[in-house]
């Protein structure tokens, strides 16, 4: 669609333009002009939308510049992270993107062990930095993913066993509010924002920067093991038993997708952050589970773990998830079948065990509330082009499937933007009612409501 055919966008006045330009250190990209095109395009080739101005934050002054604009103008806004974004919260048709992705200072203290880093870095890059130190903590699991919007949702990984999840390593928040104040949310400044920041996502204000803990590691363990797609209950039914053995060192995912060759499997993937011989012992039974068709598991540096999940930016993708306490026959045989009826071959479901120190923490002790050992399946269509149809069925027909085992409690980084408030509501559990009271506190008119919303209403 070309942009002379959708009418109207929405223009300001060229002063207001030219005012708000002289104050910004970061470009202000408006429809018409050559970065337009490549500047409104997200990540997800399915999203595509017209916003009438983009602001490219170089720092907070700049995103305190822009959101005081759109305040004024009364224009809807949206707040674009480092990262995927695959719902399409990250832009908007017609209103403001506040766009963050060049906001990439990242700087790193050896000896406190901690990190500064701004709400435009992804993961890849901030692992990267902190790598050259020895030093890591929790983060997702594709190097293309923003810390931002991973952290503010809680931000589950392959080391949260050991470290906990990234909210759990939030040592400070700096936060832009609806009026264009900045604050600092810590456990001895504003507490309370503190605590919802781990895990209410964007509700409350823009995130500019994150102070996290880090922790010593030189390296890990990790890789795939691949299998035959035929092996799929098997290496289900495998899996249940051996991740209740698991130790806090050792996470393991559960793939029914594809090898980088594109065969269909069912995969393990695999992370031991610690000694490097015992983590050999402790994968001992997966290897010999089943003879597998790759075994790429081998000593690296986490950042190379992380490359190996990498999602490619352009393809289209919809995903859906819930929340399993277990792993019973009837969700493998659901879980087999929908693995068999995969509309795309680049489909894939991702099986997330929470266990070790991610589940130990009380569920009131941050936002993110879904804490105890669990299973959280990441159904993701992937392709390139066509209709969407077909492949936003499976993935809704999967969830289905799975939904009268599941329980309320769900990740928000898995919720789409069609589930609406009462599953959003239900995903906090009884942590809602204290983030509803501080969404009436920090924006009682609603103004940050691109995310899995909490209703200030």
């Amino acid at each position: 669609m070309e942009i002379q055919d959708r009418q109207p966008i929405r223009v300001l006045a060229p002063q207001v333009l030219d005012n708000l330009h002289a104050r910004l250190h970061g470009p202000l990209i408006l429809p018409g002009d050559p970065q337009y095109d490549t500047a409104r395009r997200v990540w997800n080739g399915m999203i595509d939308r017209y916003p009438a101005l983009i602001v490219q934050c170089r720092d907070t002054s700049d995103v305190v510049q822009a959101l005081r604009l759109a305040r004024q103008h009364n224009l809807d806004i949206v707040i674009r992270g480092g990262g995927h974004g695959i719902p399409g919260y990250a832009t908007i048709d017609d209103g403001m993107v506040i766009d963050l992705s060049r906001m990439k200072e990242i700087r790193i203290d050896a000896q406190r062990q901690t990190a500064l880093v701004s709400a435009g870095v992804t993961l890849g890059e901030f692992m990267q930095a902190s790598e050259a130190y020895g030093l890591v903590t929790t983060v997702g699991t594709d190097p293309d993913t923003g810390v931002a919007g991973l952290t503010l949702g809680g931000g589950m990984g392959s080391l949260m066993a050991k470290f906990g999840l990234a909210c759990d390593n939030v040592l400070s928040f700096e936060m832009v509010t609806v009026n264009g104040e900045v604050v600092r949310a810590s456990a001895d400044e504003n507490p309370d924002l503190y605590w919802g920041l781990r895990g209410g996502g964007g509700n409350f204000g823009i995130v500019a920067t994150f102070e996290f803990q880090l922790h010593p590691a030189a390296g890990v363990l990790g890789g795939l093991l691949a299998y035959p797609l035929p092996h799929t209950r098997a290496a289900l039914r495998f899996y249940r038993d051996f991740a209740h053995q698991m130790p806090d060192e050792l996470t393991v995912f559960c793939s029914l997708g594809h090898s980088p060759d594109g065969n269909p499997i069912v995969g393990f993937l695999v992370c031991y952050c610690g000694d490097m011989q015992e983590g050999e012992r402790v994968l001992e039974p997966l290897r010999k589970f089943a003879p597998p068709v790759a075994d790429l598991v081998r000593p690296m540096p986490y950042t190379s773990l992380l490359n190996m999940s990498s999602l490619p930016r352009g393809r289209h993708y919809y995903g859906k998830g819930c929340t399993l306490l277990e792993l019973s026959d009837e969700v493998i045989e659901r879980l087999n079948e929908a693995a068999m009826a995969k509309t795309s071959p680049l489909s894939e479901i991702l099986i997330q065990q929470v266990h070790g120190v991610a589940a130990r923490i009380a569920p009131d002790a941050t936002a993110f509330s879904a804490r105890g050992i669990s299973y959280m399946p990441f159904i993701l269509a992937e392709w390139e082009k066509g209709p969407e149809e077909p492949h936003v069925e499976w993935a809704r027909n999967t969830l289905a499937s799975l939904q009268p085992m599941a329980v309320d409690s769900a990740y928000v980084n898995f919720l789409g933007m069609e589930e609406g408030q009462n599953r959003v509501a239900s995903a906090y559990a009884g942590n809602y009612p204290r983030l509803l009271d501080l969404k009436r506190r920090y924006d009682p008119e609603n103004v940050f409501r691109m995310n899995a919303n909490i209703w200030p209403e």
